[in-house]
């Protein structure tokens, strides 16, 4: 029965899992001297509902390991989330995912915790990673009382900066993209587009860009993670 104090603060919650009192604390373990050929990242990315992180949900978060520039394909993650908000018509255009798919999938609680497990002390690495980072956190502040605490780069704020600051990655490539898209970015760049807006597939996508990207930021001496939140944080 809920209790008169249950009615006006709202349930306990249980005590966090212990990958969720690890992130709790990532900030004091981050090492941002680590040099960003041995850090380890996760590139990832979400299917939404829309883009109103206060009306919309996540129904879907893929993930890659890398340590540096090298991908791990056998370290991944992905998972579907059961909507807390309207599933929408002009949504399901996009990402494909209808109520059939999304009807016995696990709730945000379950997803989110599996996931900063998987993350663990990594820095995030998505493509207009303000997004994700928003919905993530807020998500897990509604399910844990607790915020994202991993930092997170931008492939399109590291794409701008070689842009202005590299005329040898513009000639290496031929050119450089004018779109911001992810797909454009993956087509100019030499990343094999297999489909968009699947999480999954597009966060393998963002780790090969950040791929193709990291030796010339190197050359460019962005050498440590310090270095490279400077210029990519989103």
């Amino acid at each position: 029965m809920t209790t008169v104090v249950q009615r006006f603060f709202g349930h306990r919650r249980k005590a966090l899992s212990i990958a969720l009192e690890r992130h709790r604390t990532l900030k004091s373990r981050l090492d941002s001297g680590t040099e960003v050929r041995k850090a380890s990242f996760v590139a990832f990315d979400t299917e939404l509902t829309g883009l109103d992180y206060r009306r919309d949900s996540i129904i879907s978060i893929g993930g890659i390991k890398l340590e540096g520039a090298s991908i791990h394909p056998s370290k991944t993650f992905y998972r579907l989330l059961k909507p807390e908000t309207e599933l929408k018509r002009e949504g399901v255009l996009v990402h494909e995912l209808t109520h059939s798919d999304l009807d016995l999938a696990d709730g945000a609680t379950e997803v989110l915790e599996e996931f900063v497990s998987f993350v663990g002390d990594a820095v995030l690495i998505g493509h207009f990673v303000f997004i994700d980072t928003r919905f993530v956190g807020r998500a897990m502040k509604r399910c844990f009382g607790l915020t994202l605490q991993s930092p997170a780069v931008d492939t399109l704020a590291l794409h701008e900066w070689l842009s202005e600051n590299d005329a040898s990655f513009a000639r290496h490539f031929g050119g450089i993209s004018l779109k911001s898209d992810l797909a454009s970015l993956a087509a100019r760049y030499g990343v094999r587009i297999a489909g968009v807006h699947n999480a999954f597939r597009d966060a393998y996508m963002t780790a090969q860009l950040f791929q193709r990207f990291l030796p010339f930021l190197t050359a460019n001496g962005v050498n440590t993670v310090k270095d490279l939140l400077t210029i990519g944080r989103s």
